[in-house]
């Protein structure tokens, strides 16, 4: 009984001589291999090559500082609700008395984590935080033979004061020329803030 309407005739030709010898077909993949011998390699020696990185490409996160070296993330969990891959989760905390140089708003992250192992690294992240708090950079993301490590902590998402990342390549024109406007309140800083407030 036939279910289709579709049919294919099936040859069972024999093989000449010269093809049951099999050395057309050896020599054809030995002439394919020699002349790959001539070809450029594309592999590099990493790390001593690096590939150059395209301006787009997205990389391991940092979690940014504003000019005074204050953390700019307020825990607000805009991040984490954006990540298609719920890969972010964190703690907030109230900002103590004394820890104005520290934190930049009242409220703080006190644990903020990325699992590297769910991101899919699409950049919703920082489109959502509306401190511009995080961001992908063009660093990679070391590897390791464990899954612990690549649960990612303050101390390897926040910059360092005196190794600042740029992010200039991620941020549009627009947003650098809102961030140069004087007396706005997304461009004060923790510490202008404390001296506004006393002078009054």
């Amino acid at each position: 009984m036939q279910l289709t309407q579709r049919r294919k005739m099936v040859s069972n030709k024999t093989l000449s001589f010269s093809e049951r010898l099999y050395l057309p077909a050896i020599l054809g993949g030995m002439f394919t291999t020699f002349k790959h011998l001539f070809k450029s390699k594309p592999t590099i020696k990493y790390p001593e090559q690096k590939r150059p990185m395209a301006p787009v490409y997205r990389g391991q996160h940092v979690l940014k500082r504003d000019d005074e070296g204050a953390e700019r993330c307020t825990a607000c969990g805009m991040c984490a609700v954006a990540c298609p891959a719920e890969a972010i989760t964190m703690e907030s905390a109230e900002r103590k008395k004394g820890e104005e140089h520290l934190y930049r708003e009242e409220k703080y992250a006190q644990t903020y984590e990325i699992n590297m192992l769910r991101c899919i690294f699409c950049g919703l992240c920082e489109e959502a935080c509306p401190k511009e708090a995080i961001f992908l950079t063009d660093r990679l993301v070391s590897t390791d033979f464990d899954r612990n490590p690549f649960i990612y902590g303050k101390d390897k998402l926040v910059e360092p004061i005196d190794e600042r990342v740029d992010v200039s390549k991620r941020q549009t024109p627009e947003v650098l020329e809102f961030k140069k406007r004087p007396g706005l309140k997304h461009n004060t800083t923790a510490l202008s803030k404390l001296h506004s407030t006393t002078n009054a």
